[in-house]
């Protein structure tokens, strides 16, 4: 089907912009430094190598790469041609056929490890029939499937249509050098590098998300702005990395994917007093929507923005975009007859503001009063020797749940001494209702490879 010029205007104009800065920096990856002039022939070359292998527009194409110059390229490429996009990350062999069959990729880009040798492209058999897949070949429009992290179940895969998305990012915004913490599989690592690109920015990529890595990019290539999550900026402050570098070019850190722990975002803010902080607010289904903090220690926000509305409804977030995804490969949409999604986020109000406070289904019901797991996790970060810490609902025959405490620990701590040490700290700081019934000690990681909390 030949591409309507009209509706792809928006993708045309986009990879149009990315020409007025030809010798600026585009990506930094492990490779070295990428410009928009070098992007732009990477995205005419693999865009004519796709082409001459038979892939056109509508054709679902998995991309399988670490992120990347030839990664950004290969989806752009893509888009261009009008196919339709499903990044992917190296997954366990389990987790890549549950992708590749609920995807039903037709083709699969593989780009090397190396990150120099050319990308590979193989035809998987399959032919893609799904009718959200129609929607977007009936107007030749580029499409982009991303999958959900299947922490608490089956991984959830939205279609999106590509060009709502990049018409958002076609504004006159300063360009800075954002490090990019999130890969291309998700939608803070699509929209990071839309928005870097789309304004002449340096996308900053990280092999390894330690805090010493993360940390070090920073500092090696002056990077302006770090988006992250909660989970991670626990980590960073645990680790004392901070005080090793040189974090000078540093403006912004963004915090979005899961609620910030208040104890986190406040010693974040003392630690880096002239950094701002602000809080991001996004899903794969609706996209990034525009945000204003309270103030760099509060979590209360503002939503909305152009293109963006909301509603609460029994104390849950509801919302409607025009970035909106068309729907789910493999389940049902959770939008309502006006076109808001529902986001499952149990939220409070405070005029123009909101706070997030979690997925409703892991709120903590003891006895009929609530428990969110982020309060409590918050308490017990203030803690001595607590590295890290998960908070979740235990069965009970008698109040309904308990709230139990998963501890990382930095140093061993008998299990009584500990649990005399978080009642006590805990008297004074919480209900009794929501001092943990139950303590664990654990050792292993407590986040997904996003690097968002597993209350599962």
């Amino acid at each position: 089907m030949e591409p309507n010029k009209e509706l792809t205007h928006m993708i045309d104009t986009y990879l149009q912009r990315l020409t007025v800065w030809p010798s600026q920096d585009a990506i930094i990856d492990e490779t070295g430094s990428t410009t928009y002039l070098t992007l732009l022939g990477d995205i005419s070359r693999i865009g004519d190598a796709l082409r001459d292998a038979g892939i056109g527009s509508g054709a679902v194409v998995a991309v399988e790469a670490p992120h990347s110059a030839q990664a950004a390229a290969a989806l752009l490429a893509l888009a261009e041609l009008h196919a339709i996009c499903v990044p992917m990350t190296r997954l366990p062999e389990a987790k890549r056929t549950e992708f590749l069959e609920v995807g039903e990729v037709e083709w699969i880009v593989r780009i090397p490890d190396d990150l120099t040798s050319d990308p590979t492209v193989s035809r998987t058999g399959v032919t893609a029939s799904h009718p959200l897949y129609d929607q977007l070949r009936d107007k030749a429009l580029p499409g982009l499937v991303l999958f959900s992290s299947g922490t608490t179940g089956r991984s959830k895969a939205s279609v999106l249509d590509l060009n709502r998305i990049v018409e958002r990012y076609q504004g006159n915004r300063p360009a800075q050098r954002i490090l990019s913490f999130l890969n291309l599989d998700h939608i803070g690592g699509i929209n990071t590098l839309l928005h870097t690109l789309g304004h002449g920015g340096t996308v900053v990529t990280v092999p390894d998300r330690t805090p010493d890595e993360v940390l070090a990019t920073v500092q090696r290539h002056r990077v302006n702005v770090l988006p992250t999550t909660p989970t991670f900026l626990t980590m960073l402050l645990i680790s004392g990395a901070i005080e090793n570098y040189d974090l000078s070019s540093l403006t912004h850190i963004t915090y979005g994917t899961e609620p910030m722990p208040q104890q986190t975002l406040e010693r974040l803010s003392r630690a880096l007093p002239e950094v701002r902080l602000k809080q991001t607010y996004g899903l794969s289904e609706l996209g990034i929507l525009a945000t204003r903090s309270k103030s760099d220690d509060s979590l209360w926000v503002k939503l909305g923005g152009e293109g963006f509305d909301y509603k609460i409804v029994d104390d849950v977030l509801w919302i409607r975009s025009e970035m909106a995804m068309l729907g789910y490969l493999n389940a049902e949409a959770p939008f309502d007859e006006d076109g808001y999604f529902n986001t499952q986020d149990s939220v409070r109000v405070d005029g123009e503001y909101l706070q997030i406070l979690g997925r409703r289904s892991e709120i903590i019901n003891v006895g009929g009063e609530k428990v969110y797991p982020n309060e409590v996790e918050s308490v017990l970060l203030e803690l001595d020797n607590v590295i890290d810490v998960t908070v979740s609902g235990l069965p009970n025959p008698v109040t309904g749940q308990v709230v139990q405490a998963a501890l990382h620990l930095a140093d061993d701590e008998d299990l009584r001494t500990l649990r005399r040490r978080i009642d006590a700290h805990c008297r004074n700081r919480l209900e009794p209702y929501k001092v943990p019934a139950k303590i664990s000690i654990t050792q292993g990681a407590h986040h997904s490879e996003r690097f968002k909390k597993v209350r599962a």
